[in-house]
């Protein structure tokens, strides 16, 4: 599938900003599966000075400052992006074996797996997340198999509610409320996960919304996605949408991949001034060619 990709993200002030430090996710990270380009970062009012590199996670981000008083800053992120099917061959290795593996790594690939098996900003393991996971992990069960169960169970278990939480709802709330977002059901499979001794990282991206039969797509409909992604050995990482319970192919388009949301959030920064803000955010996945799988 191609896509032609755009997030728009505007700041309105209820007093004047004299200065403001950004940092954007300024285009999608590279991937085996997923080529980008034509990336575009337009900002207003014109920045003083902006700067491109990598954040630990290898993902492309950008730092500009904006030092012309304004009441308003809206930066727009554009780029193509073709993305392929995500073929898996193969049975992965029992959890109890990958668990031990990831407790003691002895290879590079486990060494660098491992670090997502850890508390992070946002996700922090608990018995009670241990709990939850271990009704998808009997024993001897693949790990991927688990995290699938792990996912589906998610999926027809808990309410999509956008009223129900904040990005700052704790894991533990979300697993009592049985509601959330995207953001909130991608936290709580990291929690079991890494509460049973698994790696899995936070992924932000698009996904395309498709309309009903006979209606035309609505521009505008689309907004930021999040998933995980598992360490499954020998397989390496497989992405899974525990809101749409999905294995996750080429109807979704990856920007960043960290411990959580806090890691790869599209857009953070600092001013100076501004009183109250409103932040509005639009985001179109046009397809381009192609057929999903």
């Amino acid at each position: 599938m191609k896509y032609f990709v755009t997030h728009q993200t505007r700041y309105l002030y209820s007093e004047k900003v004299s200065i403001s430090y950004n940092r954007v996710h300024s285009r999608p990270c590279a991937l085996p599966t997923q080529n980008s380009g034509n990336c575009k970062l337009l900002i207003q009012p014109e920045p003083a000075t902006i700067d491109t590199e990598r954040d630990f996670f290898g993902n492309p981000i950008a730092f500009f400052t904006v030092q012309k008083a304004h009441k308003e800053l809206e930066v727009t992120v554009s780029f193509d992006a073709e993305v392929r099917k995500r073929d898996i061959f193969g049975e992965s290795l029992p959890w109890e074996k990958v668990a031990e593996q990831l407790k003691n790594p002895q290879q590079r690939s486990l060494v660098e797996a491992s670090q997502f098996r850890h508390d992070s900003n946002w996700v922090r393991r608990s018995d009670k997340l241990s709990e939850f996971a271990r009704r998808s992990y009997p024993k001897g069960v693949p790990v991927l198999e688990g995290a699938r169960e792990l996912c589906r169970r998610i999926y027809h278990d808990f309410e999509f509610d956008p009223t129900a939480t904040t990005v700052a709802t704790p894991v533990d709330d979300v697993l009592e409320k049985g509601r959330g977002v995207c953001q909130d059901f991608a936290h709580l499979a990291l929690g079991g996960l890494r509460s049973l001794g698994l790696a899995a990282r936070y992924v932000s991206g698009y996904i395309l919304t498709l309309p009903p039969p006979g209606q035309p797509r609505l521009q505008g409909a689309d907004a930021s996605h999040a998933w995980i992604s598992v360490w499954c050995p020998p397989l390496g990482w497989v992405d899974l949408d525990p809101t749409n319970d999905l294995v996750v192919s080429n109807q979704h388009v990856t920007l960043a991949m960290g411990r959580d949301y806090h890691d790869v959030c599209p857009m953070r920064g600092v001013v100076l001034g501004g009183g109250t803000q409103t932040v509005k955010v639009g985001v179109d996945v046009i397809p381009q060619s192609g057929e999903f799988n």
